[in-house]
């Protein structure tokens, strides 16, 4: 499963991404010159609560990621032959994990990135189904879907092998199991 590490680098991470020169900018700039310089940043305006912003969507993004990641894993894995078939249920499930998971990955970016008030409240989402409503609405279903390609050249791998490499060493603690543990 996809837990991250640390929510509060999310934040920090993906001020950072977005943050470009004027003339191409999309989105709200944040300017911070370095991770530490995010950190600080983000603390002094909004303290610990501005770290944790947009965990909303990153939770059911992680949740959603895992279970369609097992669940398609495991029925393709029915199919039993050697470690081919695992690989091919791990290319099975990479595609339906980056289907799933890349409109969590829009909707959990737009809620990080968004510009928020004084209070720290956000200026132009009020949470994780707003959003979903507002980019359906006003972008169409389809811009749930932006950025799919790089999605799966980064999950795809790690999915497939990942999935690999545990099926064979289960298979492994199956045939050699521990006496006595």
């Amino acid at each position: 499963p996809m837990w991250p590490v640390s929510f509060e680098l999310l934040q920090v991470k993906t001020h950072l991404q977005a943050q470009t020169v004027a003339a191409v900018a999309v989105g709200h700039q944040h300017n911070h010159q370095s991770v530490s310089d995010a950190f600080e940043t983000i603390y002094r305006k909004q303290g610990i609560v501005g770290l944790w912003r947009g965990v909303n969507g990153a939770v059911p993004r992680v949740m959603v990621g895992s279970a369609v990641q097992l669940a398609t894993f495991a029925s393709a894995k029915d199919w039993e032959g050697s470690w081919m078939v695992a690989l091919a249920a791990g290319m099975i499930s990479s595609v339906a994990v980056a289907v799933a998971m890349t409109p969590f990955d829009v909707v959990s970016t737009r809620l990080y990135n968004q510009p928020v008030d004084e209070s720290g409240v956000g200026k132009l989402y009020r949470g994780l189904l707003d959003c979903f409503v507002q980019i359906s609405g006003k972008e169409g279903v389809l811009a749930l879907y932006k950025g799919i390609g790089p999605a799966y050249l980064r999950l795809g791998p790690h999915t497939i092998l990942s999935l690999l490499f545990w099926d064979e060493l289960r298979k492994l603690a199956c045939y050699h199991p521990q006496h006595g543990v």
